[in-house]
């Protein structure tokens, strides 16, 4: 297979924003994207994106997520003798132990920890692994799934049938109380799920929590269906803050744009766990035997002239080579494939439709409608014409039934009115530092 570099752009689409959020002092997300370099590097190790939440005291929250969105991709890469799920399992455990390391190495990192979610798309599908309260959605035509179970008090609680949807209790729990994460203990539980079957058309999104806890899903899937990741990465991440933006945000799009991606076009063979091709070691004596009927038959045939006998030592000979060779290369386990729909997992635990709607219309219209005031009663001086335009356009759209147009018209406007306001921002700030 060439190993050639490709340029995926004609079948993938891909965006990341991150941003500290309006009340942190520092950003202590990270995340990563390794866009696999050629054809054979596709095929075997597919495309991984991954978002890692770090938590703990002065900067130990952005040493662990750094520490995990560099071991990570790596050790996945490196183990190419296991199979994708199984070096994806093994290079988060093995990154847990370094972030754990590294944290008992000194007291200012102690504890340290963050969330871990990677998504690997590969020709057989997309698998994720996951820790801590980090979400995968897929967006497929007007329903979003999540991909990941959330480690956190709530879902757990609700999981084992000790908390209802909308009870009290669920609304007393903080939704950032996690049950599992990387790094503060030397062992790790990693779910592994997938593979997700993958169509033209399908639309990824990884975020950490301050997305998820301020954008609703069926906004954050409407919002997926109407805008090219690139946009609708900066429109999500720009609804968080504008919502109070208690927490970092990181948002990383993929959407697949070319039937090269599918599921349906691969020719691979399926992924396959728990095989070991590891060959069983063969014990000195069973070469020994190899050789002394070899031996004898030379000794036999030539020698003492007894080419029946000697035939008779060929034969042995050849019977236990052949045995030999058989156990050499065959030998081990063959694995689990995953095949006919059977997957790691039981995700997606979420479908939600999220068809753009006149609700969302209205969410988005008020949000605006804030903005300019505040704009206008702060005397900001920033240029508000071309926000009016938009949202005009997308008054249009929403009274001649367009709803996704007027919808990824506001969203534009939401973002016009942000660029606004971060460059009236950058500017005085530039005068006061002049000053």
């Amino acid at each position: 297979m060439s190993s050639a570099k490709v340029n995926w752009d004609h079948c993938l689409k891909h965006a990341a924003v991150t941003d500290i959020g309006m009340r942190r002092a520092n950003n202590q997300d990270s995340h990563a994207v390794v866009i696999a370099d050629s054809v054979e590097s596709w095929g075997e190790r597919g495309h991984l994106l991954m978002v890692a939440d770090g938590m703990g005291a002065h900067a130990a929250g952005e040493l662990a997520s750094k520490l995990a969105v560099d071991g990570v991709p790596f050790l996945y890469h490196k183990y190419r003798d296991q199979s994708p799920p199984e070096a994806l399992q093994r290079a988060i455990i093995e990154t847990n132990a370094e972030v754990n390391r590294r944290g008992k190495a000194n007291s200012d990192f102690h504890n340290m920890g963050t969330t871990c979610t990677t998504l690997v798309m590969l020709p057989q599908g997309a698998i994720v692994g996951h820790i801590g309260d980090s979400r995968v959605y897929r967006l497929r035509g007007t329903m979003i799934e999540q991909l990941t179970f959330d480690h956190s008090m709530v879902w757990e609680m609700r999981a084992a049938g000790q908390m209802p949807e909308d009870g009290e209790l669920a609304r007393a729990i903080p939704k950032n109380v996690i049950t599992r994460s990387l790094g503060p203990h030397a062992n790790v539980q990693v779910d592994i799920e997938g593979p997700f079957p993958i169509e033209v058309g399908d639309t990824f999104l990884l975020c950490s929590d301050g997305l998820s806890g301020q954008v609703e899903d069926d906004e954050i899937g409407a919002i997926l269906s109407v805008l090219p990741p690139k946009e609708a990465a900066q429109v999500l991440v720009d609804l968080a803050n504008l919502r109070g933006g208690p927490d970092n945000s990181t948002v990383l799009i993929a959407k697949v744009t070319g039937a090269e991606l599918t599921t349906s076009a691969s020719r691979a063979e399926p992924l396959t766990i728990g095989a070991d091709k590891t060959a069983p070691a063969l014990h000195p004596a069973m070469w020994i035997a190899v050789g002394v009927c070899f031996l004898a038959a030379l000794v036999f045939w030539m020698v003492i002239s007894t080419p029946i006998v000697g035939l008779i030592a060929v034969v042995i000979g050849v019977v236990l080579l052949g045995a030999a060779l058989l156990m050499q290369f065959s030998g081990g386990r063959s694995g689990v494939a995953l095949v006919g729909g059977k997957r790691l997992g039981k995700g997606p635990y979420v479908h939600v439709p999220c068809e753009p709607g006149d609700a969302l219309i209205g969410k988005l219209s008020d949000t605006i409608g804030k903005l300019r005031e505040s704009a206008v009663e702060r005397q900001l001086g920033i240029d508000l014409l071309k926000v009016n335009e938009i949202c005009t356009k997308a008054e249009e759209g929403r009274r001649s039934g367009r709803l996704a147009d007027s919808v990824r018209d506001y969203c534009r406007a939401i973002s016009q009115m942000m660029q606004e306001l971060r460059s009236h921002n950058k500017r005085k700030a530039s005068d006061s530092s002049v000053l």
